[in-house]
């Protein structure tokens, strides 16, 4: 058994193997047996698909959305953006990374039954199920599913799809 000293000595010899990688913001190299790592600050973040409002980001961890399949997504909203009443034809899984997400249930958006999903949240509803959400301060969400996967607003005038620039 090793003493206290040495065993302090040891973690922080391996400190200083692992947390340097920690910092560059690139994914980990495939040497940990067929493992893909991703570090928050290397992920490539891109505009949302055009079903969603201007001003969203997405980074693709896994899968692809419009396949068969699962997936991993990560979605980035600014400040007070929002995503207006939609179904989804499968079951939606989000865990809030950071910020907060409010969600709301129903055909009509209204922030009075909105309820606060801060970081560490998840939430989980079945497919058909009409929600709406927005963002309180800048907020990640990470959605995984089974796609592939779509979204049918309640109204198609909230659809930015039929939105002309």
């Amino acid at each position: 058994m090793l003493s206290p000293l040495r065993s302090a000595l040891a973690l922080a010899a391996l400190a200083l193997v692992f947390l340097p990688a920690l910092g560059h913001g690139e994914p980990a190299p495939k040497t940990m047996k067929g493992a893909d790592l991703y570090l928050p600050a290397g992920l490539k973040w891109q505009d949302a698909p055009p079903s969603l409002s201007k001003g969203a980001k997405i980074a693709l961890l896994e899968g692809d959305l419009a396949r068969e399949g699962p997936f991993v997504v990560r979605i980035k909203f600014p400040d007070g953006y929002r995503v207006m009443p939609h179904t989804h034809p499968k079951r939606e899984r989000v865990t809030v990374i950071s910020g907060t997400l409010f969600l709301g249930m129903g055909e009509k958006f209204d922030m009075k039954v909105g309820r606060a999903m801060p970081a560490g949240a998840y939430g989980s509803w079945p497919e058909g199920m009409k929600h709406f959400g927005w963002a309180s301060g800048e907020t990640v969400i990470q959605l995984h599913g089974i796609g592939p996967w779509s979204i049918q607003y309640v109204n198609p005038e909230d659809d930015p799809r039929n939105k002309k620039d």
